[in-house]
C-alpha cells in the first residue's frame, strides 16, 4: 500500500506563533499562509468569540435511545450534519435532551465536526431546528447583532477560514478540536458583502428545507395510498424481532426468515393495491467490481455510497477515464441510485435521484442503478423507493447476514405500485423539482464562499 508524504520548509517564526507545536498538521494545512494573508488585510478583523453568543458542544454522555417520537427527538451524528435527507434519523430520549439543552440545534448555527474527520461544516436549516446532535459536532452560535449567520458560515468554510479551524486539531490516533481552539480565529469584516453572502447561504438553506418537505409529503401521500389509509408499521426497523409460522410450500428457494416475515414480510400484508415487478417498467444495473485507478487531475470525480447521500454530492477523489467499463459507473439522467451492499439498518436501500449535481460523476459499484423505460417515471420510482413499502420490498430481496448484498436479479424483483401515467408523472415532476432545488442550493453556497474569498484576496493586495 502506497503512502502519500508531504514535505515543507517553514520559518521558525511559525513555530513561535503557533505555541511551539512540533506536529506537522498546523503547518501543512495552509493555516499559516491563511493567517499571514489575513494579517495583511486592510480591513477590520474580529475574534470569532466576539461575534458569537457561544461556541460549544453537547459534552460526552451515554445516549438513551427510544423507538417513538412520543418519547424521542431526532438525533444527528457527525456524518448526519451533511446528509441531504434527515428522515431516517434515530431517536434519543426527550428526557435526556431536556436535561442537557446543549444537545439541541437551532437554525442559523454553523455546525463543525470536531473529531474523526475534522472541519466538515453545515449551516443549520429550519428543518434542523430542535433536532439533537452529537457531542462530536461543535456549535458556533452567531450573535445576530454583530454579524450575519450566513456570512460567518461562508467565511469559516472558505479556503481561508477552514485551514484555521482544522489547524487546532490535536491527537495522533483520535484527532479532535475544542471550542477554545477556534475562539481567537480572526474574522475579516466586509460591510459591502456580508449581507449578500448571508442571503446566498440562507436561500440555499431554504431551498433544501423546501425540497425535504416536498419529498416528505410525496412519500407520505403515496405510502398512505398504497396502504389504503394511514400507515402504522408493526416493525419499524430491519433488525426488529419477529416470530411467525409459514407454510414450507411458500418458501420457494429462500429459507431465511428476513425474506418472509417481520420488517420485509409485512409490506405485502399492508399493501391494498396491485403490485408488479419493477423489471416490467425499469432496468437494473450494478457495475462490476473494479480496480480503482486514482488520478490527481482529469478523469472523473468519484463518489462512494456515503458521498451520494450528502448535500454537496461531491468528493476529492478522481478515477482515470481509462478505467475498465467506466461508462457503467457514470451517473446518467433518469437514474435512481441506492446502496446495495452493507448493513440493512444503514444507508442500504436509501434512494437518490440523479440531478445536475450528480450526473456525469462516477459512483461506486456499491450503488445500484435503476433506469426506467420512460425517463419521466424516474421521479416517481424515487418517491416509491423512499416509502416504507419500497424499502421493505427492496431489502426483502437482499441476501447475506454479515454483509447483506442486493444483486441485479434481486433488484429486478422489487415489487412496485404502478398507478396511472398522469399520476406517476405528476409525482415525478415534483420530485425532480425538489432534487433540482437541492442542486441549486449547492451552487448558491459555493457562490457565497467564492464571494468571501474574492473579498479577502482583493483586500490583501
Amino acid at each position: 500500500m502506497s503512502r502519500k508524504f508531504q514535505v515543507k520548509s517553514v520559518p521558525s517564526s511559525w513555530l513561535e506563533n503557533n505555541g511551539r507545536r512540533l506536529d506537522c498538521g498546523p503547518y501543512l494545512s495552509g493555516a499559516m499562509e491563511a493567517r499571514e494573508l489575513l494579517r495583511k488585510l486592510r480591513t477590520d478583523k474580529t475574534k470569532l468569540a466576539d461575534l458569537t453568543i457561544g461556541i460549544f458542544h453537547a459534552g460526552r454522555e451515554s445516549r438513551q435511545w427510544v423507538e417513538t417520537e412520543e418519547f424521542g427527538v431526532r438525533f444527528m451524528g457527525s456524518t448526519d450534519v451533511l446528509a441531504a435527507d434527515l428522515s431516517s434519523l434515530p431517536l434519543i430520549s426527550r428526557k435526556q435532551v431536556r436535561a442537557n439543552p446543549n444537545f439541541t440545534i437551532r437554525a442559523g448555527w454553523t455546525l463543525i465536526t470536531r473529531s474523526g474527520t475534522i472541519g466538515r461544516m453545515a449551516f443549520a436549516r429550519s428543518d434542523m431546528d430542535g433536532i439533537a446532535c452529537s457531542e462530536h459536532v461543535m456549535r458556533v452560535v452567531p450573535d445576530d447583532q454583530q454579524t450575519k449567520p450566513g456570512y460567518l458560515y461562508a467565511y469559516l468554510r472558505s479556503r481561508f477560514g477552514l485551514p484555521l479551524v482544522i489547524s487546532g486539531t490535536y491527537g495522533s490516533i483520535i484527532q479532535s478540536i475544542e471550542p477554545h481552539h477556534i475562539s481567537d480565529l480572526p474574522v475579516p469584516r466586509f460591510a459591502s458583502i456580508e449581507q449578500e453572502a448571508h442571503e446566498l447561504v440562507q436561500r440555499a438553506a431554504d431551498l433544501r428545507t423546501a425540497a425535504n418537505e416536498t419529498i416528505s409529503d410525496l412519500v407520505s401521500a403515496l405510502e398512505n395510498e398504497i396502504a389504503g389509509g394511514s400507515v402504522s408499521w408493526e416493525h419499524e426497523y430491519p433488525q426488529s424481532f419477529s416470530i411467525e409460522a409459514k407454510s414450507v410450500s411458500g418458501f420457494m428457494r429462500r429459507l431465511d426468515a428476513f425474506h418472509h416475515i417481520g420488517f420485509a414480510g409485512e409490506a405485502e400484508k399492508m399493501a391494498r393495491v396491485p403490485l408488479i415487478d419493477i423489471a416490467e417498467v425499469a432496468d437494473a444495473l450494478r457495475p462490476p467490481i473494479f480496480k480503482r485507478i486514482h488520478v490527481q487531475e482529469g478523469g472523473h470525480e468519484f463518489l462512494g455510497g456515503a458521498d451520494v447521500m450528502t448535500m454537496d454530492q461531491g468528493s476529492e477523489a478522481r478515477i482515470s477515464s481509462n478505467t475498465k467499463n467506466i461508462d457503467k459507473f457514470i451517473v446518467k439522467p433518469g437514474q435512481i441510485l441506492f446502496q446495495c451492499v452493507g448493513q440493512r439498518y444503514g444507508i442500504f436501500g436509501r434512494p437518490t435521484l440523479a440531478n445536475r449535481n450528480l450526473i456525469g460523476k462516477a459512483v461506486s459499484e456499491h450503488q445500484m442503478r435503476v433506469t426506467p423505460h420512460d425517463i419521466k417515471d424516474a421521479g416517481y420510482i424515487f418517491v416509491y423507493l423512499s416509502t416504507g413499502f419500497g424499502l421493505r420490498f427492496l431489502l426483502k430481496n437482499s441476501s447475506g447476514t454479515s454483509i447483506p448484498v442486493l444483486q441485479e436479479e434481486g433488484a429486478r424483483k422489487i415489487k412496485i405500485y404502478w398507478p396511472s401515467r398522469e399520476k406517476r408523472h405528476e409525482i415525478g415532476g415534483l420530485a425532480e423539482a425538489a432534487w433540482e432545488n437541492r442542486a441549486r442550493a449547492v451552487e448558491l453556497e459555493r457562490e457565497a464562499i467564492a464571494l468571501v474569498e474574492r473579498a479577502i484576496e482583493a483586500g490583501a493586495r
